[in-house]
């Protein structure tokens, strides 16, 4: 049968090579649009996790839940000392603290309200590898009152590097505090909101502003990005016994969690869209190829076959196709994949961004594969109708096809 099945597949040239081409067609744009669609997902994880979040955060319990409105109430008195254990597990690349606070800021001719970070500067630079800064320099160990401010924050005080700013806070002792910075730098981060209000000072400063010697985080960067559901969990385990509770960057940022949730199903969509694409294209094919084909169904019937044999004879043919098409369409979509993303695709800004980035194809095995499955299954699916209406047709019927 599989014998049979081939001389048939090669029996009408043209036609078997239109339908190869619609099944290699449909096998190549599920392994470009799912490429796509991970490069998103990538990107964007790795914008949010080396502009701000870091992989992992630990902070002293009930901070993520409430610390947005009072900071002051949660913090890490030895940050230190959790800097240290954190930074003992092997797949932690660096461990740095930050603290939390809000205030106003005044470059002596306004005041605007800002959310503020006391941050760790070398450590931070090494972490904030999507950070863009758009004038000045970053923050540097041996700027005891430098700032950076967050573009669209520049924007509306019309700030420069050079320039100096007053932060004005009040302390967790109920004490108005102030302290005089000169802007070093002007930064962009993949979030537009964030960047309208943000600045980010040395810990130190902060330390001074606030009167602590504390920090709200422990934020922890890892080697590699596929370690952080590990890391969590290890940590997790650890600190709460300490009363310490540990975020991974995709609970930090829920919105991320979100816009897979969509393109996935947009995804979904595109698969079953291009099945049926494959699966009408194809089965126009087998109507004819079955028509022309009754008198030979009926010759097979007439010396013995059953029906079902006439059946699995055109199935067979046509898993053959998908198969060949499939593997042809996903080779031809790889190097495809390949070739695009050594040029690239030039992306404007997402929603709520100033950032255009560069997006490629990544070649994803599980996509790739379900690409191939997509193929073979359209393909097999077409050929069920057609092959049981042959094998229905009466042998004396079928026969007289022969005449």
């Amino acid at each position: 049968m599989l014998r049979l099945a081939l001389r048939n597949i090669f029996r009408h040239k043209t036609r078997t090579a239109m339908t190869l081409a619609a099944i290699a067609f449909g096998v190549i744009a599920l392994v470009l649009s799912g490429g796509f669609i991970q490069d998103i997902y990538v990107q964007l994880g790795e914008a949010i996790i080396h502009s701000q979040s870091g992989h992992v955060q630990v902070a002293k319990s009930g901070y993520f839940s409430f610390g947005s409105r009072s900071p002051e109430k949660y913090l890490l008195t030895d940050p230190e000392a959790e800097k240290a254990r954190v930074a003992a597990l092997p797949e932690v690349a660096d461990a740095m603290a930050r603290l939390s606070f809000a205030g106003l800021i005044n470059n002596g001719r306004t005041d605007l309200p800002i959310i503020g970070e006391g941050v760790e500067p070398a450590a931070e630079t090494r972490l904030g590898t999507y950070l863009h800064i758009r004038a000045g320099r970053a923050l540097e160990a041996s700027d005891q009152y430098g700032i950076l401010v967050g573009d669209g924050l520049a924007k509306s005080l019309q700030l420069r590097p050079g320039e100096r700013v007053n932060i004005v806070l009040s302390t967790p002792d109920g004490a108005m505090n102030a302290l005089d910075f000169e802007v070093v730098g002007v930064f962009q981060s993949f979030s537009k909101e964030y960047d309208a209000r943000a600045v980010r000072i040395p810990l130190a400063a902060a330390q001074e502003l606030l009167n602590t010697k504390g920090a709200n985080v422990v934020v922890v960067s890892l080697h590699r990005t596929r370690d952080t559901a590990a890391v969590t969990a290890n940590l997790a385990a650890a600190g709460k016994p300490a009363g310490l509770e540990v975020r991974a960057w995709t609970v930090l940022n829920d919105f991320y969690e979100n816009t897979v949730a969509l393109y996935e199903r947009q995804f979904g969509a595109l698969q079953l869209i291009i099945l049926a694409m494959v699966l009408l294209s194809v089965i126009n094919s087998v109507n004819m190829s079955v028509t022309e084909r009754t008198g030979e169904f009926g010759t097979l019937r007439a010396l013995g076959n059953r029906g079902r044999q006439v059946i699995g004879i055109v199935v067979l043919e046509n898993l053959l196709l998908g198969v060949i098409g499939a593997l042809a369409g996903a080779f031809a979509g790889v190097m495809l994949a390949a070739a695009i993303s050594a040029i690239g695709i030039p992306m404007p800004p997402p929603p709520n961004s100033n950032l255009g980035y560069v997006a490629r194809i990544r070649v994803v095995p599980s996509i790739v594969g379900a690409s191939i499955v997509v193929g073979v299954v359209a393909t097999v699916l077409a050929a069920l109708l057609p092959a049981w209406r042959a094998s229905r047709i009466p042998v004396v019927d079928a026969l007289r096809q022969n005449v």
